[in-house]
């Protein structure tokens, strides 16, 4: 027997937000996309907006040629074959935009909610790149919707700085506003 499995795998340090490893990465997309913009604050933390600011930030980290990015961004919730279990999945790379947006835009295609897709990376750095592959439709496996329904994300917290799977509880006197607002 040898020291570890042969199929054995360290796992990721954060099991939320999914990474594009070398190869395939095969995933269900499980939410509808919420869509802004992000930069990297001088913390070195990501700030997401929901539209392009008009004034550049004045805590946008700046590099040392004096330049800063900007990114637009995707963020959705998946189920990822790989490490079996929900997770965000952020696309800020253009090129993964345009093919699943082409998907999307197709009427034999529409929705990725009503099938896998299969991204493959190869090279590193600047080398890399990105090739999108819709899998033949399917209904989502009962036991991965029911992990989906059973979880309580919030991709609008992204906006707010705040963690989408901490959910936060209402106290009782926001529920008696909420209720008297839409008149229950």
């Amino acid at each position: 027997m040898s020291f570890l499995k042969d199929d054995y795998k360290l796992p990721q340090s954060n099991q939320n937000y999914f990474k594009f490893q070398q190869g395939e990465n095969n995933f269900r997309i499980m939410s509808s996309a919420i869509v802004g913009y992000e930069y990297w604050n001088s913390s070195n933390k990501p700030v997401r907006l929901r539209e392009m600011w008009k004034k550049r930030p004045a805590d946008i980290r700046i590099e040392s040629n004096g330049s800063y990015r900007t990114n637009h961004f995707w963020a959705f919730v998946i189920w990822n074959y790989e490490t079996n279990s929900i997770q965000i999945m952020e696309i800020t790379q253009r090129t993964i935009q345009r093919a699943i947006k082409a998907l999307v835009d197709n009427e034999k295609w529409g929705d990725p909610k009503s099938y896998d897709i299969t991204i493959t990376k190869t090279g590193e750095g600047l080398e890399t790149e990105y090739s999108v592959m819709p899998n033949p439709k399917s209904e989502v496996q009962k036991e991965i919707q029911e992990k989906f329904n059973a979880k309580s994300i919030n991709l609008e917290a992204l906006f707010e700085g705040k963690d989408p799977f901490q959910v936060e509880e209402i106290d009782e006197s926001d529920l008696t506003n909420i209720n008297e607002k839409i008149g229950n």
